[in-house]
């Protein structure tokens, strides 16, 4: 017999009410060192949850406290697809190591938004918001975060504070949200207990870092396993269960791979694309694929991976065997960098930015000349991801520096690939400082800094300083988060790097000096042209694709939608001729034989 429509009423009432209690922050202490999870009420055991939407899937992650024996192991998703109507949609079990399941709803609608609502047999309910994709919005906002130091267990509640006032479109966290390396669920626990509230109604990205797999600094090698306890060697050290554990609890919920083929002993990948409005993300695993060290290059310092003589060769430790983003990312890059169906703008997700961004390590006397744990090294690895990234003009959001920094990278000259955004560590108890020892060139007069500029890392990259966040008294050790504003109209990326205990509601709440710093989209590929090819009028408001093919080498140069009144595609040797592509999909008019003419500039190429 069916419930009647007063009993299905009341259900519905008794779930809003549940749900609405359920939001209150549980009351925990979280012990020192991770002996034990905090005993939860049992109508509160669905911890947190995570999700995305891409190409019509909803894919979303549900976390449980651990479960008594006598508990149910299921959990059920409940949604709202936008039409005010709940239904159920799945019930799943969770897995016995690590409380988790992840679902995948396919046929989603992303132009309304929904609700979603869990529910576990002992009471437990936990709902929130499935957000309506923004494409209609002029400025789409990403909070940035990484490295949440397991040196405080309390709340973090001044960075949710000022992030659900922010309310951005999107929160990223860039890796290292477990610093308990061998205790993920204990210190993922924690961390949804900090951030589940700005997760809970918005698209979210978390990837795993080194202190997230149980490492001090990761060389993953493509999935070998390494047989030392620094990791240097290349590999992981911990079991691939554990691993491959830790990859689905912060990941399921994101795309599905671009390619799920495991590495090496079956440690998978999740390297993928996500479309929030009309920003285009690549997610990408920089460390999965990168070369270890020891035994590589000389030992130049007191580690493998830490160089401090003054007198070091810097090629000498730039070895062909040394890989860094590995084949299947870079052809992934390739293709992403091409196709730019709904994006405006192009953007990339890392755990780590690609020079060494760093000086002073852990204390005022630890001076480094080079940190092959950044992606600094190797130079030619580094080099490679630059380039692929420069041909979508595509920005770089990272973390794991424990070192706010707005860097414009060079490859054969200043500037002439991307910029980066290595956002602060949220809670920072390993310092790091810029403070290089030379006067940069180029200073910017107008900052407050004094160490802006362009410089030379400790590898030879060549890195253009626009602002740092150093640690000072009174700001944490430089912790905080940061916020980066994709204006899809102007086509300006505005970076801001937020302290800690700022309330961001209060009039004349300051950034870190420096900061906000804005660039136009173009200065992500940086090279000064050499000439221009044919304008391209633009009109009745429609903005084309346009990609430029170097016919000697068949090369892509770059791919890029265009946007104002003309484009004059910018062209970086005159000694060739082009062919042009405009448009995309089925509707692409294609010009060869052009030629450039090195006239003057016009508005849309990049201002030098």
């Amino acid at each position: 017999m069916k419930p009647s429509l007063l009993a299905r009423s009341f259900v519905a009432v008794l779930a809003s009410v549940l749900a609405a209690s359920a939001a209150e922050p549980l009351d925990l202490t979280w012990p020192k060192r991770p002996t034990a999870i905090p005993e939860v009420p049992r109508d509160r055991v669905i911890g947190f949850a995570l999700y995305t939407t891409q190409n019509g899937v909803l894919k979303l992650s549900a976390q449980l406290f651990p479960l008594k024996v006598e508990e149910s192991r299921e959990v059920t998703l409940e949604l709202d697809r936008g039409d005010g109507k709940w239904g159920a949609f799945a019930t799943q079990k969770v897995d016995d190591d690590h409380w988790h399941t992840c679902f995948r709803v396919e046929g989603w609608d992303e132009s309304r938004d929904g609700r979603y609502r869990l529910t576990h047999p002992g009471g437990a309910v936990y709902e929130g918001r499935v957000r309506r994709d923004p494409v209609e919005k002029e400025s789409i906002v990403v909070a940035g975060l990484s490295c949440n130091s397991n040196q405080g267990r309390d709340r973090r509640d001044d960075v949710v504070r000022n992030i659900q006032a922010q309310d951005p479109d999107m929160v990223f966290f860039a890796g290292d949200q477990s610093y308990d390396h061998r205790e993920h669920l204990f210190a993922w626990l924690l961390f949804g207990w900090q951030f589940g509230e700005v997760m809970r109604d918005r698209p979210s990205v978390t990837i795993p870092d080194d202190h997230d797999v149980g490492h001090g600094n990761l060389w993953g090698d493509a999935g070998r396993k390494s047989t030392r306890q620094a990791g240097d060697d290349g590999g992981y050290f911990m079991p691939v269960e554990y691993v491959n554990m830790v990859q689905r609890a912060q990941t399921a919920h994101l795309p599905d791979p671009i390619d799920p083929t495991p590495v090496a002993r079956g440690i998978t990948v999740y390297y993928t694309r996500l479309q929030i409005g009309r920003v285009d993300f690549a997610i990408i695993e920089d460390r999965k694929w990168k070369t270890g060290p020891a035994g590589l290059v000389p030992m130049q310092g007191p580690r493998s991976d830490h160089i401090n003589d003054p007198g070091y060769d810097r090629q000498s430790i730039d070895v062909h065997e040394a890989r860094l983003l590995g084949d299947r990312q870079l052809a992934f890059l390739d293709r992403w960098g091409q196709d730019w169906t709904g994006a405006d703008v192009k953007c990339v997700l890392s755990q780590t930015i690609f020079c060494g961004g760093a000086h002073i390590h852990g204390g005022q006397q630890g001076r480094l000349l080079a940190d092959l744990d950044s992606n600094g090294w190797p130079q030619a690895g580094r080099n490679r991801a630059l380039i692929a990234m420069r041909k979508a003009f595509a920005f770089h959001i990272a973390g794991d520096q424990h070192l706010a920094t707005m860097i414009h990278h060079g490859v054969n000259d200043w500037e002439d690939a991307g910029w980066s955004f290595c956002v602060p560590s949220i809670m920072n108890y390993y310092p790091r400082w810029w403070k290089p020892l030379e006067e940069g060139l180029a200073h910017d007069p107008a900052s407050p800094l004094p160490y802006t500029g362009r410089y030379y890392d400790g590898f030879g990259n060549k890195v253009t300083m626009a602002a740092y966040a150093n640690p000072a008294p009174g700001n944490e050790q430089g912790a905080g988060y940061g916020l980066v504003r994709f204006n899809n109209k102007s086509r300006v990326i505005t970076a801001e790097c937020w302290p800690r205990h700022v309330d961001v509601t209060k009039p004349g709440a300051q950034q870190y000096p420096g900061w906000p710093v804005k660039i136009p989209q173009l200065e992500n590929y940086g090279r000064v042209p050499m000439g221009y090819l044919p304008a391209i009028e633009l009109r009745g408001g429609v903005e084309p694709v346009v990609q430029v093919v170097d016919e000697w080498t068949g090369d892509v140069v770059y791919t890029i939608r265009a946007w104002g009144k003309q484009f004059r595609p910018p062209v970086y040797k005159t000694t060739t001729t082009y062919t042009v592509r405009i448009g995309e999909g089925g509707s692409v008019q294609e010009h060869t034989g052009q030629a450039a003419s090195p006239l003057e500039q016009p508005s849309n190429a990049p201002q030098k």
